[in-house]
């Protein structure tokens, strides 16, 4: 099976100035989602490949985090653990959009998975 990019994701200590900044660049467009006591989840789709979403998340990793598809969340974090990855988070559901989880290879290096609802 191929797995291919699906999502591309920045966490930014500064929101508003990472939007203007590739917004100007790109000619992305944003579309805001209030997540609550997450904040603002900015999503945007470029005219070619893999959409994504910007956030400011307090305490996160900042950086641009790609996401790979899966058919099973779960199947995937366990092999993942099983071969030597440390799991961060999930496998975490996000309601009417699907599953995630982010980890860490046995190199030190984050990628996540997710699986659409």
């Amino acid at each position: 099976m191929a797995n291919p990019f699906v999502h591309l994701e920045l966490n930014t200590p500064d929101l508003a100035k990472a939007k203007a900044f590739y917004g100007e660049l790109f000619g992305w467009q944003f579309q805001d989602m209030d997540m609550g006591p997450s904040g603002i989840y900015s999503t945007f789709k470029p005219d070619e490949g893999p959409g994504g979403g910007m956030t400011s998340m307090p305490g996160g990793m900042n950086g641009w985090l790609s996401y790979v598809g899966v058919k099973d969340i779960n199947e995937s974090t366990e092999k993942a653990r099983a071969l030597g990855a440390t799991i961060i988070m999930g496998p975490h559901v996000v309601p009417d959009v699907g599953s995630l989880t982010i980890l860490t290879d046995p190199t030190g290096c984050n990628i996540a998975m997710f699986q659409p609802k």
